[in-house]
């Protein structure tokens, strides 16, 4: 059986001594430097650990969808985005109950996993002075390590996405000698299709890792390495197809998603659809939120949110100079002939070119960037490694790699450090310790409405998928925007939206506080729900009975709808 050639061993560095001690270094210390790493890693991991939900509120979006996969099997299908982690969130929900903390540590895990799995599959492949500070930023990051305990995609992600690296520089490796036919290496290109199929059906826009991979090999001219790739991705994507169709009669994650995407408004489809020169718009606009803002947010450089509750400024000129550097490091990495790294460049630069065309701006998250930056990050440090090679660039590019990964490990330490009371409180069982006041109220009302109400009632939340978690389980009805609005007082028509929720076996209403700017209480509260019941107060005052109200400040309320 022909085997894969071992990963190649870079050599010393040219044009620098510096490089070449550095070299010389890693290659000697190579697996004290990876337990270091990962002893890091998961340490900042457990610092960080959050035993909370997040006010985002998507990570109790998967963990509601994980429970309905089991308790309304056959009837329901995840269908807000990417299937794949409430699947494996319902998997473990059927094997141990719902168990929080436990879902929490199986990210932990999948972070570590998959920090180990970068590692091994990249180490040698560039050059260490390359190589060491991206591998750094991947065990260390803050938002890295916040996610590590999130049931976020995130972590799972991450994993999935290192696996496909894994995989790719294996095969990469494979047809590079010339025998990589089908019949003696089945078993490798079957865990490449898989890879990919696991990493496409875990978050929409890495989908263009089946293009990707085919450009890979049709730049390189060999045909019968974009078949095998193609084919053993089918194997996968055509089982899973057939099982969706057959088991749950659903859609695929594109057709229940693409509607959503192609408004102007992800919110609000009453502002219509998004024209070409709109798709054009958006993608320039979260060019400069994710590389002016959110590139540099990450590594430390720029703070996450303005005292004022305004928003971070964007600087075009900034997004033109990251953007330049990254272009720059990918044509060095194309000329040096790093054929892994220019496979694993176009994934990364196609999924940030698709996220940036379908994701409204209004989603502007740094976790849009963030499973994209070990890669970026590479592209950057590659092109300036390449350009300071002589007289005093070594010494430069260094001290610049040395700011970025301090700038990186401070804030991932104090951010930490900082933690750690929030989460001794949590796991001692206040869990409400950590939220502002206006998100405990809230929190406190959903756990009320599970205890007081009957099983039989329907409320309505602005934040179902939170209720649903600290409800104990209970079905809580989302509205996420005003229904039946009137565009002359952004108001709902009172009559519409009574006669909607009746048909909806709606009972009750949870009206919260929930800051829109979550530093200061006085820029006013999210009034999704203020606005539609409000019409329905002032025309129909008997119509809405306050049955609980919790906290003094910043409170929430119940009310029963009385037909």
């Amino acid at each position: 059986m022909n085997k894969a050639k071992k990963a190649p061993v870079t050599k010393p560095a040219q044009g620098g001594g510096l490089y070449s001690h550095f070299e010389i270094f890693f290659t000697k210390n190579d697996r004290k430097i990876f337990y270091a790493l990962l002893g890091v890693c998961i340490f900042l991991s457990l610092i960080s650990f959050n035993a909370r939900i997040s006010e985002a509120h998507d990570d109790a979006l998967y963990l509601e969808g994980g429970w309905r996969y089991v308790n309304e099997f056959p009837t329901y299908f995840y269908t807000q985005n990417a299937p794949l982690y409430p699947m494996f969130l319902g998997l473990l929900i059927k094997l141990v109950g719902f168990r929080l903390i436990l879902f929490k540590l199986v990210s932990v895990a999948f972070n570590a996993l998959g920090f180990v799995l970068f590692y091994r599959a990249l180490k040698n492949r560039i050059p260490a002075v390359v190589f060491l500070p991206v591998a750094m930023f991947h065990a260390s990051n803050h938002l890295i390590m916040y996610f590590a305990s999130m049931t976020f995609t995130e972590a799972f992600y991450f994993f999935l996405q290192n696996l496909f690296f894994f995989y790719a520089v294996k095969i990469i490796d494979l047809v590079d000698t010339g025998q990589f036919g089908i019949k003696t290496n089945w078993r490798l290109w079957l865990m490449m299709g898989l890879s990919m199929f696991l990493v496409s059906t875990a978050k929409s826009a890495a989908i263009v890792v089946i293009p990707a991979v085919l450009l890979y090999f049709l730049i390189y001219r060999n045909w019968k390495a974009m078949g095998y790739s193609l084919g053993s991705y089918l194997v996968f994507k055509v089982t899973y197809e057939a099982m969706v169709k057959t088991i749950w009669n659903a859609q695929n994650q594109f057709s229940s998603q693409g509607k959503i995407l192609m408004q102007k408004d992800p919110y609000d489809a009453s502002l219509g659809v998004e024209d070409s020169w709109g798709f054009v718009t958006r993608f320039f606009e979260n060019c400069d939120l994710s590389f002016s803002k959110r590139f540099y947010q990450l590594l430390g450089f720029r703070p996450e949110h303005r005292l004022d509750g305004g928003e971070i400024e964007t600087y075009p000129f900034l997004t033109f100079i990251t953007a330049t550097l990254m272009l720059m490091g990918f044509i060095f990495l194309f000329r040096a002939r790093k054929k892994e790294m220019v496979m694993l460049a176009l994934f990364t630069g196609a999924q940030v070119v698709l996220s940036f065309v379908i994701l409204q701006t209004r989603w502007d998250q740094p976790r849009i960037t963030l499973v994209c930056m070990p890669v970026l990050l590479i592209l950057i440090f590659f092109g300036l490694y390449s350009i300071l090679k002589k007289g005093i660039g070594p010494g430069i590019y260094s001290a610049l790699a040395l700011v970025i990964i301090c700038s990186v490990d401070v804030s991932s330490i104090k951010r930490g450090f900082k933690n750690i009371p929030i989460v001794q409180k949590n796991l001692k069982g206040d869990t409400y310790y950590g939220y502002t006041p206006d998100w405990q109220n809230f929190l406190k009302c959903s756990e009320w409405c599970a205890d007081s109400l009957a099983s039989n009632t329907l409320v309505v939340s602005r934040k179902a998928p939170m209720s649903f978690v600290y409800g104990k389980g209970k079905k809580f009805f989302p509205v996420y925007s005003v229904i039946f609005k009137d565009t002359a007082t952004n108001q709902s028509n009172p009559d519409s939206a009574l006669a909607f929720f009746k048909r909806k076996h709606v009972t009750h209403v949870l009206l919260g506080s929930l800051r829109m700017n979550p530093t200061d209480p006085a820029y006013g509260v999210i009034n999704t729900l203020h606005n539609i019941l409000g019409p329905i107060a002032e025309k129909y005052p008997n119509k809405l009975k306050l049955v609980h109200t919790e906290g003094i400040m910043e409170e929430s309320y119940v009310y029963e709808i009385v037909y």
